[in-house]
């Protein structure tokens, strides 16, 4: 396939998940990408694979999103290593189980150090690099939790909710520049990943109670093949604008 050839990405939170399923998507319809993780043994494995089943395709770093002087060598590093950046996946994200009365400050600060302002960071600067490369497609991970009351993920919700305004300012600035950037956020539901069964766990919620519901389980490809979309040149009259991906949970 060949949607995205000649475009390089750069994809956060990418040892595992949605990011690792981004990845893999984004390799497969011909982009390069930087694989970038907290973990980086992680991250050095998901590139490796995606290199093994086509040479040259990716590369690994280790990213820690709350870090701007990190965003500033992930950004360069990519530069040098595939000659641009086309698109940026914000797609680092920490789930936090608490409350509004049973969060901490330090665990409000951590789940919006890694999702508000590492989305934040993460813009600021693959913007200039997008104008040098003739534009792009920044993608932001958000959640339906922006669109429905989660009281247990209190602070997981207000850092999404961030990500979704961030977006929408984002795509008005660079379009009142014409900078050809285009700026979108994503909004999973349930999706079967290793996140969502920790916190699952710390609630004491089976997986049988989302695969018996009537919106299923997603798979991180199910997100996966909406990244692609988003990074193609078929969005490209699509800016701006919130996706929700949750089979209908969201309106029920």
């Amino acid at each position: 396939m060949s949607r995205l050839t000649g475009k390089v990405a750069i994809v956060t939170g990418a040892a595992s998940g949605l990011g690792k399923a981004d990845c893999e998507a984004l390799v497969r319809e011909g982009a390069q990408v930087m694989v970038t993780d907290v973990n980086a043994a992680g991250a050095a494995a998901v590139a490796a694979a995606l290199n093994a089943s086509r040479p040259g395709s990716a590369a690994s770093m280790q990213h820690d999103v709350r870090d701007e002087a990190q965003w500033a060598t992930v950004v360069a590093t990519t530069v040098k290593t595939f000659g641009k950046l086309n698109v940026l996946v914000n797609n680092a994200g920490v789930v936090v189980v608490a409350t509004p009365e049973t969060t901490t400050l330090e665990q409000f600060r951590f789940a919006n150090g890694v999702m508000s302002e590492g989305v934040f960071l993460g813009c600021k600067a693959a913007i200039p690099a997008m104008k040098e490369s003739g534009g792009g497609s920044i993608i932001n991970m958000s959640s339906i939790a922006t669109h429905l009351g989660y009281p247990v993920f209190f602070a997981y919700s207000a850092a999404k909710g961030a990500v979704q305004a961030m977006t929408k300012s984002i795509a008005v600035y660079c379009q009142m520049n014409k900078m050809n950037i285009r700026c979108n956020s994503v909004h999973p539901g349930a999706i079967d990943t290793a996140m969502v069964d920790n916190a699952n766990q710390q609630l004491g919620i089976d997986k049988s109670a989302y695969t018996e519901a009537p919106w299923g389980l997603g798979k991180p490809e199910d997100v996966a093949n909406l990244i692609v979309f988003l990074a193609s040149e078929e969005s490209r009259f699509i800016n701006g604008t919130t996706h929700v991906i949750d089979n209908a949970i969201s309106i029920q």
